[in-house]
């Protein structure tokens, strides 16, 4: 059968089009690559398969540059900046074919000194902590520092304080931050308490912020003087006959007094040397 020219030409076009069409999804769909390093101890938290320091990544269409932050294992609180091919971006950028990016923790000094910051900087850090990390949370308050704990605090609820009340999610669990509404976070290296407070304190520089002996140990309300008149029928013979000086938290009722106690309290305080001129 026969077709007029012009309908050849018609049908041609329009074939030409689709083709057109097909090679361009295609090429969109297709599988692109880009290049990540990740330094300091970003490392450590790599997936275990993960270890080289350079790894290349596939992808298809433009993911946000978080996405395959988090999908090689590492949490979108423990990274300080993004640099990719020299330059410094937010989470908000989105992965091209090519890009070469590396991933930085906080303290760890990069050649491009103009960074996008990820996160709106804390004034006066506060923590909500998980419930493998008791010890540490008697230690932070032991210091002064705002500090919520609870043994029954759920992973939802830990999210819920954290993101609702700016305050920095502290865990043992690194699975918990990779919570979206998560914006402050730290995975918690150290087993040690400690050691653990130090590792706070340094992350964090709150060396300046410190403030012994003004929080509750047992509910982190702050404390105040009291006279022993107000709560002398509370007080123990021995003590009512010794000490003369006392606090209470307002919160909780907790009565504090400098007794032998206090002696072990300074002792632990001089042992994590948080203080200039600590031997």
């Amino acid at each position: 059968w026969r077709l007029p020219v012009c309908m050849w030409c018609k049908a041609l076009c329009h074939y030409s089009q689709v083709l057109s069409l097909i090679v361009t999804m295609d090429t969109q769909n297709s599988t692109q690559g880009a290049s990540f390093s990740f330094h300091g101890d970003l490392q450590s938290l790599l997936k275990p398969a993960l270890s080289s320091p350079s790894l290349d990544y596939d992808f298809t269409d433009a993911p946000g540059i978080k996405d395959p932050i988090e999908a090689l294992g590492i949490p979108h609180t423990e990274v300080e900046a993004i640099v990719v091919n020299g330059t410094s971006v937010g989470f908000e950028y989105q992965l091209k074919h090519g890009d070469q990016v590396h991933v930085y923790p906080a303290g760890f000094s990069s050649e491009t000194t103009d960074l996008t910051p990820l996160r709106e900087p804390l004034v006066e850090p506060t923590f909500v902590l998980d419930v493998h990390l008791g010890k540490l949370a008697r230690v932070l308050r032991l210091l002064g520092m705002d500090t919520l704990y609870r043994n029954t605090y759920s992973d939802s609820e830990l999210a819920q304080i954290a993101a609702e009340e700016n305050r920095i999610l502290l865990t043992r669990d690194r699975r918990l931050l990779f919570y979206k509404c998560i914006v402050y976070g730290h995975f918690i290296r150290h087993h040690m308490p400690t050691e653990q407070a130090k590792e706070v304190i340094a992350r964090y520089q709150l060396s300046g912020c410190i403030k012994p002996f003004s929080r509750c140990l047992s509910c982190n309300g702050l404390i105040r003087p009291v006279d022993k008149s107000d709560i002398f029928e509370q007080l123990l013979p021995k003590t009512r006959r010794y000490y003369d000086e006392f606090f209470q938290c307002p919160e909780c009722g907790q009565i504090y007094w400098k007794g032998s106690h206090f002696d072990g309290l300074i002792r632990k305080l001089k042992g994590l040397k948080l203080f200039p001129g600590e031997s």
